[in-house]
């Protein structure tokens, strides 16, 4: 349905739009008031301070790549600063969830830092260490980090947990609702494409608000018959209920998640076909794909097999990066956390690679003190100008 946002909506967005200017200027994160402390303590002068900084950045660098839902057990030594980054993709309209549990008992902090790949010098959100759970509205289908990193010279135990779910409410009561067609499928026989899902439902079954907003328009006619525009509170969307029966609220009304907006029918050019509710999400930019905004579809993460990661690890076989850099067999390695296939794992020079498990012998001695990524940077800055 191109073009479908009426004049109406697009004053309305023009009017509304600087309600969503991110400020520039922004309280520091719990992870740049502890390297300011750093600072002020004179740390960050110290090879131990000026790594645990570089580690921090090489991290985001070196971000090691995952699929959601994600679970992992993780574990930070003390030997030296230790950081690690994990990169997945994430859409427009889903709600991503972080649960961070250190070992009981344990008193280190981690500090929990989100970053778009394209953004990755200002955090989009940082937990308050004392939270072990934390979520975001993702905004822009993309490529996000997730950087977990402890204070100097702690060490610990903690498993951390990613899943995805909606950040919107299911439109149709019921439990008959489901969804039947979705957004790009073909209509008028490939003329055009569909902006929208289409969500089945007996005849007169109640349409609700997906999320607490105002009613911006009541309108019948054209392809969507009886339809309802509901602008979200504090979000870039528009929400479209199109093909009612009855429309049920009223242009410029306040409503709740849950209250019922309209019932269910098949108006407009759903006239011959089953009664669903045709539903859009709309934005400054136009329509996007409304199927991750309430996808009801969540999706478990895979067991972790459980292991000691307080030693040390040895490579059993050769084993290339992502690179294609060659790690020789019985290199010695740090591991920071294994997941459902393998390890994460640092080299001598500070790099991390994931490596399966039987590509690896578990070691009992603990990690061995190592040279610190300060002298390695120098090292390679040598390098790099011979």
């Amino acid at each position: 349905m191109k073009n479908i946002i009426p004049f109406f909506l697009l004053v309305a967005l023009i009017g509304s739009s600087c309600r969503y200017v991110k400020s520039i200027v922004s309280e520091k994160t719990p992870h740049e008031k502890y390297a300011k402390k750093l600072e002020d303590k004179n740390l960050d002068d110290t090879p131990e301070g000026r790594q645990w900084v570089a580690v921090a950045k090489r991290a985001l660098e070196d971000a090691q790549s995952i699929q959601l839902p994600y679970r992992q057990n993780g574990y930070f030594h003390s030997d030296r600063p230790h950081s690690l980054a994990l990169q997945f993709k994430v859409n427009f309209g889903e709600r991503i969830i972080f649960k961070l549990d250190k070992k009981a008992g344990t008193h280190f902090v981690i500090f929990s830092d989100l970053f778009k790949q394209n953004e990755a010098s200002s955090p989009i959100l940082s937990a308050d260490t004392s939270s072990n759970q934390f979520s975001i509205d993702i905004d822009e289908t993309g490529t996000y980090l997730l950087r977990l990193q402890p204070k100097l010279y702690d060490k610990g135990e903690y498993t951390l947990s990613v899943s995805v779910g909606p950040s919107l409410g299911f439109p149709v009561s019921g439990s008959k609702a489901n969804v039947g067609s979705y957004w790009g499928d073909n209509r008028d026989g490939g003329k055009r494409l569909h902006e929208g899902v289409d969500i089945f439902a007996p005849k007169l079954t109640p349409a609700v608000a997906a999320a607490d907003g105002v009613v911006t328009g009541v309108k019948e006619g054209g392809l969507g018959g009886k339809q309802v525009w509901l602008k979200v509170n504090d979000k870039n969307a528009f929400l479209y209920y199109a093909h009612l029966d009855k429309q049920l609220v009223q242009q410029g009304q306040s409503v709740k998640k849950g209250e019922v907006v309209g019932l269910v029918g098949n108006t407009g050019n759903a006239k011959y076909t089953p009664s669903h509710l045709h539903f859009g999400v709309y934005t400054f930019n136009g329509p996007v794909n409304p199927l991750p905004f309430v996808n009801q579809s969540i999706k478990t993460a895979p067991v972790v097999p459980a292991r000691n990661l307080s030693g040390s690890l040895r490579l059993i076989k050769s084993q290339k990066t992502a690179e294609g850099i060659l790690i020789k067999a019985n290199t010695e390695l740090v591991p920071l956390a294994v997941n459902a296939k393998g390890y994460f794992a640092e080299l001598p020079d500070g790099n991390i690679i994931q490596t399966p498990f039987a590509s690896v012998k578990v070691m009992q001695q603990p990690v061995r003190q190592t040279q610190t990524l300060a002298g390695i940077s120098k090292d390679r800055e040598k390098n790099d100008k011979n």
